[in-house]
């Protein structure tokens, strides 16, 4: 796939700092360390096993669009890794090749930060981790979404990337540490439910998170977690936000988590200086409204760029 064009508003006439994200972000290379690595995943091939609204598959095109004319301050180098483009239904083989992608990335010292797609590409974000980083006993998982993604299904897809973690887990004797902020009771079967549970599976609910008191509750008890962890896997689905937030998913929420909350989750992941991988999922320019959905994700995106410690 040819490279993505990086291009927008050039303040020529104005005094100052006035670099852009299309001005600052780098094409990714050997020797390419020390910043954020961008990696596209273009597939919607699990949401559409996952009986979802195909069109994912060109979010990764529309999040480096609404990225392209922010402003850039205090980001790290910003390189570019291009796409992993699911062809014919291979989606193991896509999966494979992120995980290439990241593992390379995380090898030179940086922190990928994977743009979707459908939410399987956690599957293929956390094989590139634990290929980097075979060394790691206890990856926390920490997902911001309404849906727990842990179906069981005879194929992988967009609902069953953390069972699929789960399952690899257990395989090699090691713990499975998953969180997940923003579960909604109306969009999740009570198999689900109960299978989180038996899994070990701390979850909060939407309705818990809509008001500052069970924002710091749950914030407490995610500063536990992240405490006892040796790295951090921070995976974003852009469904857990109210869907006038973002409509440009495959399921918009009627409820959400208030997009400040979200951020603030996100900020307090981020400082713990332990996150090894970034992705966000779900963005689907076709049913977006006014790229609103994009330039939402674009904010949280520069929001973990800018606070990366690689």
């Amino acid at each position: 796939m040819n490279p993505f064009p990086w291009q927008g508003r050039i303040d020529a006439e104005d005094s100052g700092i006035t670099t852009r994200w299309h001005q600052h972000v780098q094409p990714f290379a050997d020797t390419s360390r020390g910043g954020v690595v961008l990696l596209g995943f273009a597939s919607d091939e699990g949401v559409r096993r996952n009986g979802g609204r195909p069109g994912a598959a060109q979010g990764p095109a529309a999040l480096r669009a609404a990225l392209a004319n922010l402003p850039v301050l205090g980001e790290p180098m910003v390189f570019d890794g291009g796409d992993v483009v699911c062809e014919d239904g291979e989606l193991d083989v896509a999966q494979a090749s992120l995980a290439a992608r990241v593992a390379q990335a995380l090898e030179q010292g940086n922190l990928p930060l994977v743009l979707g797609g459908g939410h399987e590409v956690a599957w293929g974000s956390f094989q590139g981790l634990v290929q980097a980083r075979p060394d790691l006993q206890r990856v926390l998982v920490v997902n911001l979404d309404a849906h727990f993604d842990l179906r069981e299904a005879h194929q992988g897809n967009s609902g069953t990337p953390f069972l699929q973690i789960q399952q690899w887990c257990t395989a090699r004797g090691r713990p499975f540490n998953y969180r997940v902020f923003g579960i909604s009771r109306f969009a999740n079967t009570q198999a689900l439910f109960d299978r989180a549970q038996a899994l070990g599976v701390r979850h909060w609910l939407d309705e818990a998170l809509q008001s500052p008191e069970g924002l710091r509750a749950a914030q407490a008890e995610l500063a536990r977690d992240l405490a006892a962890c040796d790295a951090v896997y921070l995976t974003l689905c852009l469904d857990v936000l109210p869907a006038p937030l973002a409509p440009g998913v495959s399921a918009p929420a009627p409820l959400g988590v208030p997009l400040a909350h979200v951020e603030a989750l996100v900020d307090q992941v981020m400082a713990c200086g332990r996150v090894a991988l970034a992705d966000i999922a779900e963005l689907n320019p076709a049913l977006d409204r006014d790229g609103l959905t994009a330039r939402v994700a674009a904010r949280l995106a520069a929001r973990i760029a800018r606070a990366a410690r690689p």
